[in-house]
């Protein structure tokens, strides 16, 4: 057994190394690695950790058809325009079936998919209500550490509830479109609260105009802050004012640096890893407990005849020390 280990651990250092010096298909594998929560991923986290942060991370979200993927498209070649690297994490829904991304990285980014500069990946939420993956993070710590100038992450869209991107990059770009429906709406409780910098697309649309000052007048309700979120309009899929957008990405990555807000953010996103890292392995625990702990799987048998609610059966297991401690060791 330590023999193995020790070949996993070499084996690891090689990919790693191999990463560090450029290799696109060591990153792949890496990354395959995160994406299947391998045992092997807290010791790679751990030999990369030292060449984080570099990387401006990037998030487009939104709802869907507001345009995430063409603007992101787009995006990426005004960046390589600039001689700058990316790697693009595309967020698609998961399969049903396999728990794979339905989409694919085939299908988007076409005209980048063959330029050494882009590296592209698609993930799938593989279940998850925030819009990202609980792995998601570990992939874009990779693309950072690869030496990646920015890394691009582009959500599923599920409106609202689609928060947790905050947590994983630097700069949040919400995109909304006049075809959304009650757009103010579906923004008061999670897309507004998230957003460095909102953008209205189709801004050929009849009603562009009054969204962004729907959007405005949204903006001039909040609390005044350390950075004064900006609205601007494009056009997409016609090219139109993408420059302009990226002035204002650069504008909120200087304004990062110049105040103690990027250390916060940081900070705050380890925290938020921390919690997420641990609440992830104790599940996976409990579930393994429930299936071969027949005081555990009584509990739940006994929720699932109804005659016991599943708030006093949580309560007994968490008040009983020996069934939490025999979790904690496994």
């Amino acid at each position: 057994m330590a023999g193995h280990h020790s070949r996993e651990t070499t084996k690891n250092m090689k990919l790693v190394e191999q990463m560090l010096k450029g290799e696109d298909l060591a990153l792949s594998r890496l990354i395959s690695l995160a994406e299947n929560d391998s045992p092997q991923l807290p010791e790679i986290m751990k030999l990369i950790s030292p060449h984080l942060g570099k990387a401006h991370r990037i998030g487009i979200t939104g709802p869907p058809g507001a345009g995430k993927s063409t603007l992101a498209d787009k995006l990426t070649g005004l960046m390589r325009k600039q001689g700058l690297t990316i790697g693009i994490v595309a967020v698609d829904p998961s399969s049903p079936f396999t728990g794979g991304s339905v989409l694919g990285d085939r299908i988007r980014m076409q005209q980048h998919y063959l330029d050494e500069g882009v590296f592209i990946r698609s993930m799938a939420t593989r279940g998850s209500m925030g819009g990202l993956s609980h792995t998601a993070g570990s992939v874009i710590k990779l693309l950072d550490a690869a030496g990646k100038d920015i890394v691009m992450v582009e959500t599923i869209g599920v409106g609202q509830g689609e928060v947790d991107i905050m947590q994983k990059v630097d700069t949040v770009v919400v995109i909304q479109c006049p075809e959304s429906g009650d757009v103010i709406q579906t923004m008061k409780a999670g897309l507004f609260e998230i957003a460095d910098i909102f953008v209205v697309n189709k801004a050929d649309h009849p009603d562009a105009d009054k969204l962004v000052r729907d959007i405005q007048g949204m903006i001039q309700l909040r609390e005044p802050d350390w950075w004064d979120i900006p609205v601007v309009t494009t056009e997409a899929v016609n090219d139109v004012n993408i420059d302009e957008l990226y002035e204002l990405i650069k504008a909120h990555q200087r304004a990062l640096g110049e105040t103690d807000q990027l250390s916060q953010r940081r900070q705050q996103q380890r925290r938020f890893e921390f919690i997420e890292a641990v609440e992830h392995r104790l599940t996976c625990r409990l579930l393994k407990a429930i299936e071969q702990d027949k005081q555990l799987s009584g509990y739940l048998e006994k929720v699932e005849r109804g005659e016991l609610d599943s708030y006093s059966a949580a309560a007994e297991i968490i008040q009983s020390g020996s069934l939490l401690a025999d979790l904690l060791r496994q």
